[in-house]
């Protein structure tokens, strides 16, 4: 999202933005993701750490106990050609058009397409429309906030695919349990969607 978008949906209120590549943009006040005021973001966060006897990773995992635990991972796949760009739209007609209903034993609650610029809720069958930019991704959420979006790259002909996935975290001392667990789960997830 750059401010363009922050003028053309004013009822948005836009925090923050990143990418896989790094890029992060904090508020709609610069026109790109850039890494100077993530920098600055981070080194506030930094001080205000050290000056309370804590550390950066201590202020990540007390987060992590109150908001869980969240885990992402990106899986990009490679289709050459007029063959590969017609395979990574039928990848996706696939998943518009026949939703999963089940991501490792949790019920979907929702596709949300923002071609089509819909929600829908795949229980009850209930569609609302999403106030958002229009770009060719798909996003499954489960009830348990699962989450997993598709799109095809812009620049490469290849078709991305993002994973959310996320667990309470009790305390701090249980941290690299709950992520092996959540590593485990991504790729049991990976494993079902016949991705690798």
């Amino acid at each position: 999202m750059d401010c363009q978008n922050g003028e053309r949906f004013p009822e948005l209120d836009f925090i923050g933005g990143g990418e896989e590549s790094f890029g992060y943009m904090v508020g709609g006040f610069v026109r790109d993701k850039d890494a100077v005021t993530a920098t600055l973001l981070a080194c506030e966060i930094a001080a205000y750490a050290k000056q309370n006897g804590s550390s950066f990773y201590e202020e990540l995992l007390n987060i992590y106990v109150d908001n869980k635990f969240y885990k992402e991972h990106l899986i990009s796949i490679v289709k050459k050609g007029m063959d590969g760009a017609a395979e990574i739209q039928q990848m996706l007609s696939d998943m518009r058009n026949n939703p999963l209903s089940e991501i490792d034993g949790e019920r979907v609650e929702s596709l949300s397409d923002y071609q089509a610029s819909t929600k829908k809720n795949l229980i009850t069958g209930e569609v609302s429309k999403i106030n958002i930019p229009k770009s060719n991704v798909l996003i499954y959420q489960t009830a348990n906030g699962t989450r997993i979006a598709a799109r095809p790259s812009g620049t490469e002909p290849k078709i991305k695919f993002y994973f959310s996935v996320n667990s309470s975290l009790d305390t701090k001392e249980n941290a690299e349990k709950v992520e092996a667990e959540l590593d485990a789960k991504i790729q049991r997830i990976i494993k079902e969607m016949k991705l690798n």
